[in-house]
């Protein structure tokens, strides 16, 4: 048989703040509806309990007041490369997935110039000026986006090895009047990726991608306050949850059967569905849509770990913190094998979706 390149995981890190906010934090918000621009008639305590049945988020993690989005990334990045035991000088390109770049605590201003993925580099002390860096803005399926360019550029021949981060702090543009600020967290994961010559398939199968911005590209926005009295920041995220979220079980199954598709497995041959968290009712029913587009009625227990509940919804780093999570041995009744066929997805911002097959 013929050898192909071939581009594999070779090791895994992540970054998870020390700062733990219960859901008891949000008990003295004051919460406005976002049609009437005035408070809910709802007491906080409907509104948490209700938000807890809906994604089942108990806690998430924040970032600490002295750090910033290229820290979190620059210790996922070490954590990758010594728990591998990878030369940094080695590394040819340095991804890093991000959505509002090193967010000040103060000012909440975004900051985005120098590029996080130079930030990086400079704080983990490359000196090769080969290793080259650019980020990748593209909502929660950012870190999946940067392993699909990063498979491109060694597939080309143009990279042999290189580190894709998700790095994201959303706590510090959430608007405090929004109940939707409940849901987002900060975190990093980062992961290496060589080329390897295989005659059997290995590492990355197939992907699959879709956008669709005529019709939703403003799903996720930035916007002012829904304090109409609120004084500072006016770039908060703002979420149309309840359209996203059809957005997502509609289309997100179909991009996740055409990838096993085109690996040319069959949905029996994954083990695990890695997928972004930001609620999990809806990655429940987008997995039994998969399984549905199949014709197949039984899902295998465990087939879709969860963090969620304690780690809330960190966008681009909660696929990527998860893999790291599970590998490590980390997260109890999961595991990868060696040989494992699993789905790396995610949806977001734009609307992007990205579906991964990979076999470890």
């Amino acid at each position: 048989m013929t050898k192909r390149i071939f581009t594999k995981i070779v090791g895994t890190g992540s970054y998870i703040p020390t700062r733990t906010i219960g859901n008891d934090y949000f008990g003295d918000f004051t919460f406005f509806d976002p049609s009437t621009k005035k408070p809910f008639d709802k007491s906080n305590e409907e509104i948490i309990q209700k938000f807890k049945e809906i994604t089942n988020i108990s806690e998430r993690r924040w970032i600490s007041d002295e750090l910033h989005n290229s820290d979190m990334a620059s210790e996922a990045a070490k954590d990758a490369l010594e728990s591998s035991g990878i030369n940094p000088e080695s590394l040819d390109f340095i991804i890093v997935a991000h959505n509002f770049g090193d967010v000040d605590l103060v000012s909440t201003r975004v900051d985005i110039l120098p590029s996080l993925s130079n930030r990086v580099k400079a704080k983990l002390g490359i000196k090769n000026p080969a290793c080259f860096c650019h980020d990748v803005v593209s909502g929660c399926p950012g870190w999946t986006q940067g392993i699909i360019t990063a498979d491109a550029y060694i597939r080309s021949g143009m990279a042999q090895r290189g580190i894709v981060i998700g790095s994201d702090v959303l706590s510090r543009i959430s608007d405090p009047h929004d109940r939707d600020s409940l849901i987002y967290a900060d975190g990093a994961g980062a992961t290496i990726v060589e080329a390897v010559e295989s005659e059997e398939p290995v590492g990355i199968l197939a992907h699959s991608s879709r956008s669709d911005s005529v019709h939703y590209w403003n799903l996720l926005t930035n916007g002012k306050s829904f304090n109409p009295e609120f004084v500072g920041n006016d770039q908060f995220i703002k979420m149309s949850g309840h359209k996203l979220y059809v957005y997502a079980i509609s289309n997100v199954p179909g991009v996740v059967k055409e990838s096993i598709d085109r690996a040319g497995l069959h949905l029996g041959d994954i083990k695990k569905v890695l997928i972004h968290q930001a609620n999990e009712k809806m990655d429940e029913v987008i997995l039994k849509n998969v399984f549905k587009l199949y014709n197949e009625k039984e899902i295998p227990a465990g087939i879709m770990p969860m963090s969620i509940e304690k780690l809330g919804n960190s966008s681009t780093a909660t696929v990527p913190t998860l893999l790291d999570t599970i590998l490590k041995g980390r997260m109890e009744n999961q595991e990868i094998k060696e040989g494992d066929h699993i789905i790396l997805a995610s949806v977001g911002a734009g609307m992007n979706i990205n579906s991964i097959v990979y076999k470890v």
